[in-house]
């Protein structure tokens, strides 16, 4: 694999570690900036939005410039916001700062998914794609712990600023390994083009809605390990770490067997994902098969990460693609929102901790028939000689780097 995937890959780590890291942080910084934890918790959420606007306005911005440059840019925006973010004298400061600093997360993967494809040839494009997103995972499973402890043991701004240092070998891996002209330049009339293809919003609703069954579930895991399976608090670390080693090893897999099977593996995951929730809502008063299926179900959900934003970029059939890739990435967003309010709404109504495991049975389900009709539509316009259910169409050479 090209070195450019490293510097990708070490790029989405440092975003990885900077979105989640805050969550372990909260009493110190709240202690630091002498505000309320619950306050602190917000920032959360801020730079929740800051993601969802940056996504696609910072990629309509960019949509001139190669997918190099705009890589660049938005890593020197991510470093400038954790080195700001670090030096915070106060907490409306840090808010800016981690609304500044998100916007950059949505744009960074969707053009990143657009130059990591073009880094090798069409049939691994997926498998490019998940070695970038499992920096992601990584971030989970290495990242957040070691910035958790820590801020613990030092100081929290000095995680942010281990995280700009991040930023910055990015910036240097991406000016050493990707090539200038990686990806196809491109304007926004003709990106905006894509979302008149039905094939488009059929994607991007299996991202919105597939994916919300995961956050269904994961967004209550805590309490569904405590509550359910009986486990100590001190477990629940442990087991999510676990967890993450499982998404990071789906999201190799899904790399690997989504270029060979496309939206047909989508509907294969998302229905073994139903079945592994009706087994998680049986089984969860035990102890092991409940860690068990969550770390099934971590691999499962994550295989869909790579090989839906490869297809979304597939199907949009335009130069370059950045556009509807960051859209991609707002729909993952959408479907944390909304499977976490499902799941909500589902407790609030008395149900009980397995009551997010059957809302997420309804919507793999749904996400299931949604890649199913998208599997046949392509069937049917699908010439003779193309594998999978990938689209016809003149695919570009790999351009090598590294």
């Amino acid at each position: 694999m090209p070195r450019a995937l490293l510097a990708l890959a070490i790029g989405a780590f440092g975003i990885g570690t900077t979105e989640f890291v805050v969550m372990g942080m909260l009493p110190q910084i709240a202690e630091g900036l002498d505000v309320s934890v619950s306050a602190v918790g917000l920032l959360i959420s801020a730079y929740a939005v800051g993601v969802v606007i940056g996504a696609p306005t910072l990629t309509a911005l960019a949509v001139r410039f190669s997918p190099r440059q705009t890589l660049l840019g938005l890593m020197v925006l991510f470093t400038v916001g954790n080195a700001l973010s670090a030096l915070a004298p106060d907490y409306p400061t840090l808010v800016a700062a981690r609304v500044f600093t998100a916007l950059a997360h949505g744009a960074f993967f969707g053009v990143g998914a657009v130059a990591a494809r073009r880094l090798v040839p069409a049939h691994r494009a997926s498998q490019a794609i998940s070695l970038m997103i499992v920096g992601l995972t990584l971030a989970n499973v290495v990242g957040v712990p070691l910035g958790t402890l820590l801020a613990q043991q030092l100081s929290w701004r000095l995680v942010f600023g281990v995280v700009a240092g991040l930023g910055l070998v990015t910036i240097a891996g991406l000016l050493a390994w990707m090539p200038p002209v990686s990806g196809e330049r491109a304007d926004l009339r003709s990106e905006l083009v894509a979302f008149r293809r039905p094939a488009v919003w059929l994607v991007l609703g299996v991202t919105t809605i597939g994916c919300a069954a995961m956050f269904a579930v994961y967004s209550y895991i805590s309490p569904i390990l405590t509550e359910l399976a009986g486990l100590p608090e001190s477990w629940v670390t442990p087991v999510l770490a676990v967890f993450g080693v499982g998404a990071t090893v789906g999201t190799l897999i899904g790399g690997r067997l989504g270029d060979r099977w496309g939206m047909s593996f989508v509907t294969g995951v998302l229905v073994t994902a139903a079945a592994l929730l009706v087994a998680f809502a049986l089984l969860a008063r035990f102890p092991v098969a409940a860690i068990v299926l969550v770390v099934l179900f971590g691999a499962a959900t994550f295989s869909l990460g790579p090989v839906l934003q490869n297809r979304v970029i597939e199907v949009a059939r335009v130069p370059g693609g950045s556009l509807v890739s960051a859209a991609n990435q707002a729909a993952f967003n959408v479907a944390n929102a909304l499977g976490a309010a499902f799941g909500a709404a589902a407790l609030s109504a008395g149900l009980g901790y397995t009551a997010p495991m059957w809302v997420g049975v309804g919507l793999a389900l749904t996400g299931a028939a949604l890649a199913l009709v998208a599997v046949v539509a392509n069937r049917g316009r699908r010439p003779a000689g193309r594998t999978a259910d990938h689209p016809a169409g003149e695919v570009p050479e790999p351009l090598r780097a590294g």
